[in-house]
């Protein structure tokens, strides 16, 4: 399946660093860093963490826009996703937070413990609930966080939204069959903006999931690690993310406010589903930017 063409013009004008996935042991491998823009004083950089099953380009469609505010982006692929190695044995969000932070202090503060925070720190799914547990590990990385789609609240524990298997199949058309329902199920709300490209993007980074048996989106782990986190703390979902269908959505807000020690909102994006920020880009940057310059 070939590569959309906008991945291919916004890897051109990327750079690409490297961080040991252990400083102590770098045989382990390494994490892959994409940063974007240049360093602006007094202006912190925004880190972004992808979703479960994804790469750097789950934030492909509000880049554009990000970076036209003047933003500098930085945007790992997870250990396990995307071009980074994954954590020896690790399978799940808390085996990446150990690497996230020594990364985060070698890229930002030579090493060392930063005086004052490195970034804004965003996370999308897996990733906010990744970036909720460093937040809550480290205080001194992020100013404030800004969490997309999240799991981990506690809310909803029961449901499961059923995907198909598609590794075991054939032909790639059966499989593109396979990956158009699940994009459907779960990823978006209009089934109509699953494009060739959308799709091309979906594969490419299922592709190179090597993390397949998460669980602890199913828990509360993102409830508890907020209950650590000193800075304030903003939500943006899509209306219909399936995720938390109905008056669960509801139950998140209240759920955020409980568990938060600084909750600023939960700012809804009409239209959109789970992966808001790519089916409703300009709504989710402008829920984003409000959030960061706040």
């Amino acid at each position: 399946m070939n590569t959309p063409v906008a991945i291919e013009r916004l890897r051109a004008r990327a750079r690409r660093l490297t961080t040991p996935l252990s400083a102590a042991r770098p045989e382990d491998g390494h994490m892959v860093w994409h940063v974007w823009g240049e360093a602006r004083a007094g202006v912190l950089p925004v880190v972004m963490l992808h979703g479960g099953s994804g790469s750097w380009t789950h934030w492909l469609r509000c880049m554009d826009a990000l970076l036209a505010q003047g933003r500098q982006l930085w945007i790992p692929d997870l250990p396990g996703f995307g071009d980074s190695d994954g954590v020896p044995g690790g399978q799940d969000a808390d085996t990446l937070v150990e690497p996230l932070r020594q990364g985060l202090r070698q890229l930002l503060a030579d090493g060392g413990a930063p005086a004052a925070p490195l970034c804004d720190l965003v996370g999308f799914s897996f990733g906010g609930m990744t970036a909720g547990m460093l937040a809550a590990a480290d205080g001194t990385l992020a100013r404030r966080l800004v969490l997309a789609g999240a799991p981990g609240m506690g809310v909803g524990k029961g449901l499961a939204v059923r995907l198909k298997g598609w590794r075991h199949l054939a032909t790639p058309e059966a499989q593109a069959v396979a990956h158009r329902y699940n994009l459907q199920a779960l990823m978006l709300h209009d089934a109509s903006l699953i494009d060739e490209d959308t799709l091309a993007l979906h594969v490419l980074n299922v592709e190179r999931d090597r993390l397949p048996r998460r669980r602890l989106s199913h828990t509360d782990v993102l409830a508890r690690a907020l209950q650590a986190v000193d800075g304030p703390v903003w939500a943006i979902y899509g209306e219909h993310d399936a995720l938390y269908p109905g008056p669960m959505m509801q139950e998140l807000a209240q759920a955020f406010a409980r568990h938060a020690r600084d909750f600023r909102g939960l700012a809804l994006v009409p239209g959109a589903g789970h992966w808001v920020m790519h089916e409703r880009p300009d709504a989710f940057v402008a829920a984003l930017a409000a959030a960061l310059d706040a």
